[in-house]
């Protein structure tokens, strides 16, 4: 949605525009060096580290996915403003600039993001072997065994991957080793998502300290990345994880895996409601994804309720909006209005984001509608102990067998949220004077 909101605001002014797409299945549209040799400007808009070497002796401004979306128009017209590079020229970029470090948040939104493959598909694969009942897989040899352990090993791959891919964002490829090391001691430490976003963020700037301060022979250069900062990194991020970092962050984590797990009542619900406006609030944005986060990560703790509390959360706001256009359809346009059956689909997979158009067309009357639905959503499902062992899917997770408890109570819940989300739209939102 971001690429084609840029694409319409670079053709209104009458500029060609390529677009390449960088997302959880890979690189779209790759650019070629000639097209970026011509090029007047580049965009960036991204949520997570994008390198930028190849862009060296260009205009370049760096924003975010939902500014892209949003605010395509003054996007474009900020990156044709900005003065070119001195000594560039399109033919013969000039060496790359030092680009300003993102911010940590930035950083933890690439863990994040490389970790998620491991936990769907670990998810998943242990969702699949309750099909065969919840205890069929302590029988060895066994299909539902074997599901559960490819499962067991993609989980036990999510912290290292946290930590080592947020290692990765703040010193590039020098920071794999560290904290995919650093990320396997936060396991073995009990440590838990807490341990490894610790161990990322030290493997990154211990790593990155080493890199700009240790200086080698020209001969010897070589060595620098294969040998003396895996080494010396490891051993510092290893050290402290083991003596100083890990003991306290496994001593907070396991107290927050015993408070959630005996949340009740009020407390619970408060947490729904918590939760479950975050995911709305800005639809796939950093609050958002916090939220999302916070689901996923306790999965590896054998904590299930927040992360249905989160996904029925994320699941409302397209649905709300989707039946908002057909029971009020003079509040919507007629091109919102063919949007809202798409808009559908996208929740009932449990893709926020389908709620996006909506919300930057009208943000002061969608937004509050939205969070409102996604808060009553997270409230009933935390407030009925309902769990999920998936971290994605929507719906179509309902059928495998156990992997939602109590089914009854959660599809409640996303019809509360939904209907929920609809209302608000009905009471905020004006009639159109033109609408059919």
């Amino acid at each position: 949605m971001a690429a084609e909101a840029l694409t319409r605001a670079a053709r209104a002014r009458g500029y060609a525009i390529r677009v390449e797409t960088q997302g959880s299945v890979g690189a779209k549209n790759t650019l070629t060096a000639e097209e970026i040799a011509q090029a007047d400007a580049v965009i960036i808009g991204a949520d997570t580290h994008v390198s930028t070497e190849r862009f060296a002796g260009k205009r370049l401004l760096q924003t975010s996915v939902g500014e892209a979306l949003k605010q395509a128009d003054r996007v474009v017209e900020q990156a044709l403003a900005l003065p070119p590079p001195a000594g560039a020229t399109p033919a013969t970029p000039i060496a790359p600039t030092r680009a300003e470090p993102a911010g940590a948040y930035k950083h933890l939104l690439t863990g994040v993001s490389f970790m998620l493959p491991f936990v769907v598909a670990g998810g998943l694969l242990l969702a699949l072997s309750f099909v065969f009942g919840i205890d069929a897989y302590k029988q060895p040899g066994t299909l539902p065994a074997a599901l559960k352990g490819i499962g067991d090993a993609a989980f036990a791959l999510m912290v290292p991957a946290l930590a080592g891919y947020l290692a990765y964002s703040i010193a590039d490829r020098p920071g794999l080793a560290p904290g995919f090391i650093g990320g396997m001691l936060a396991n073995q430490l009990n440590a838990g998502f807490l341990g490894g976003i610790a161990a990322g963020f030290l493997a990154g700037y211990v790593t990155r300290t080493l890199r700009d301060r240790i200086r080698l022979p020209a001969n010897l250069e070589g060595l620098k990345p294969v040998l003396v900062l895996p080494l010396l990194s490891a051993l510092i991020v290893g050290l402290l994880m083991t003596y100083v970092v890990g003991a306290p962050v496994a001593a907070l984590m396991g107290a927050l895996t015993r408070f959630l797990q005996g949340l009740t009542g009020t407390n619970a619900v408060l947490l729904g409601l918590l939760l479950g406006a975050m995911m709305a609030v800005d639809t796939g944005g950093p609050i958002n994804k916090a939220a999302y986060a916070f689901g996923v990560g306790l999965l590896g703790s054998n904590t299930f309720t927040p992360m249905a509390a989160v996904m029925v959360a994320g699941m409302t706001p397209p649905l709300g909006i989707s039946l908002a256009t057909l029971v009020a359809k003079r509040r919507f346009t007629l091109q919102e209005r063919e949007a809202g059956k798409a808009a559908a689909v996208l929740g009932l997979a449990f893709i926020t984001e389908g709620a996006i158009p909506y919300a930057a067309r009208d943000p002061l009357r969608v937004i509050p509608a939205m969070a409102f639905g996604s808060a009553i959503a997270g409230a009933v499902s935390m407030g009925f102990g309902c769990a999920l062992r998936a971290p994605h899917g929507g719906v179509f997770v309902f059928a495998i067998p156990n992997a939602v408890q109590p089914l009854g109570p959660y599809l409640l819940a996303l019809l509360a949220g939904t209907l929920a989300t609809t209302l608000g739209l009905v009471v905020l939102k004006r009639p159109l004077p033109d609408a059919g």
